[in-house]
């Protein structure tokens, strides 16, 4: 019991890390398999491949290099909020043990793709409100701060999952605020 829930709190930080970067975690996932510092759901065993390493590992770069860009970030959030659904989904399925899949599939598309695409979502108004009133040239610290929680997120969750569920808490408090604000300004 104590293993599901922390396989739990592990999915929900990962998938809120998902929110901020899509391909990072998943690649904090890859490494923490492959390494067995945690254990994979057994169909999903192949996300710790050498293979996955791989591709994840550039995808990682490649997404984090294109938050750089003024406007081209704006276009990505586009793809990326649907991308974190299903990457939120796919970190929750992947880290979640010893519950039927009827459960495991609800949770993770509940708790995991809800939780990824809330925070994408507000992330990426903000990257849009960030460009409208700078002209984007705010956005390279917004790229920075998301990418650094998304870092500091993958690795709470990973080595103290409990943790995790504490800062998704506080990562939802924040985004209020932010949603709030931004929808304020708007009116």
């Amino acid at each position: 019991m104590q293993e599901t829930i922390l396989s739990v709190c592990l999915g929900i930080g990962l998938a809120a890390s998902v929110g901020f970067r899509v391909f990072l975690p998943l690649l904090a996932v890859s490494l923490a398999g492959h390494y067995g510092v945690i254990p994979l759901n057994s169909s999903w065993e192949w996300v710790g491949s050498n293979v996955a390493l791989i591709v994840l590992s550039i995808a990682t770069v490649v997404e984090i290099l294109a938050y750089y860009i003024p406007w081209f970030d704006n276009l990505l959030d586009t793809i990326a909020i649907p991308l974190a659904a299903i990457a939120g989904t796919a970190v929750m399925v992947s880290t979640v043990v010893d519950l039927s899949p009827a459960v495991t599939w609800a949770l993770a598309i509940i708790a995991g793709g809800g939780t990824a695409t809330t925070v994408k979502s507000t992330m990426g108004a903000s990257r849009l409100t960030s460009t409208a009133t700078t002209g984007g040239l705010a956005n390279p610290v917004i790229a920075t701060v998301e990418t650094g929680t998304a870092s500091v997120m993958s690795l709470v969750s990973i080595f103290i999952a409990p943790l995790a569920i504490i800062l998704v808490i506080l990562i939802f408090f924040g985004l209020r605020k932010v949603y709030k604000k931004l929808f304020r300004r708007s009116s």
